[in-house]
């Protein structure tokens, strides 16, 4: 098979990267391993110029290093670059990760999202307000119907959250959207998803809404703490 007929097409490229991410995140590269091109290439059936291709990723993830001396070692955890969502996702995708990186995302959520909401409260649009109070209406009929582990419940906690950072009017808030997000899909692709949520979460979206759409900045900021809090005790710190 010459060099051109072994090249695969990005989406092999893309298999490749997530079987090695997520050796690398479960340790089963560990900290300290090294391997080299050729051994990716046999590993894979790829071309030395994919398999080169596979590894540049992986150093811009902060996953490995290389040098002509040594090859490929994989690097410490201290290096990975965490808000990538392909980390996150291989770190959820982990049973021996996932629940740490739902404590950080939750954790960092709840640095950003109630300073989101305050903002929001000054800052949203007419139209911003009146979704928020939308979506938190619609959340409640789903989560007292059953239907809290939906992908339908999924899409509008997603755009409720989501849309709380772009109504902040920071643009740097609603760039983390992503990352802060994930939480949610993960509890939901992972089984950690109630199909009858906590009434109090629903209540607090609810509440959430209404202090954004009222401009009322220090109980919205309040009433996304809680709603935070909550999230931590059902989903993160007892999983």
């Amino acid at each position: 098979m010459t060099e051109t007929q072994r090249t695969p097409a990005a989406p092999l490229l893309d298999n490749v990267l997530d079987e090695l991410g997520r050796d690398i995140i479960s340790g089963t590269l560990p900290e300290g391993r090294t391997f080299t091109l050729q051994d990716l290439s046999n590993r894979f059936d790829i071309s030395r110029t994919v398999a080169r291709e596979a590894m540049r990723a992986l150093e811009q993830l902060g996953l490995v290093s290389s040098s002509r001396r040594v090859g490929i070692t994989v690097r410490p955890r201290a290096s990975w670059a965490v808000f990538d969502q392909s980390i996150i996702d291989w770190r959820l995708a982990c049973a021996t990760e996932r629940r740490s990186q739902l404590r950080s995302l939750n954790q960092l959520r709840t640095g950003i999202e109630p300073q989101a909401a305050r903002l929001a409260a000054r800052n949203a649009s007419l139209a911003q307000r009146e979704e928020l109070v939308g979506l938190a209406a619609r959340l409640r009929e789903m989560g007292t119907s059953g239907g809290g582990a939906s992908q339908e419940f999924l899409d509008a906690d997603s755009r409720f959250h989501n849309l709380l950072l772009e109504a902040s009017g920071n643009e740097m808030f609603a760039a983390l959207a992503p990352s802060l997000l994930s939480v949610l899909h993960g509890r939901t692709r992972y089984g950690m998803q109630p199909a009858d949520p906590a009434p109090a979460a629903l209540t607090a979206h609810e509440q959430l809404a209404r202090a954004v759409a009222d401009g009322d900045e220090a109980a919205a900021e309040e009433q996304s703490r809680q709603l935070l809090t909550e999230v931590a005790q059902m989903f993160v710190d007892d999983y």
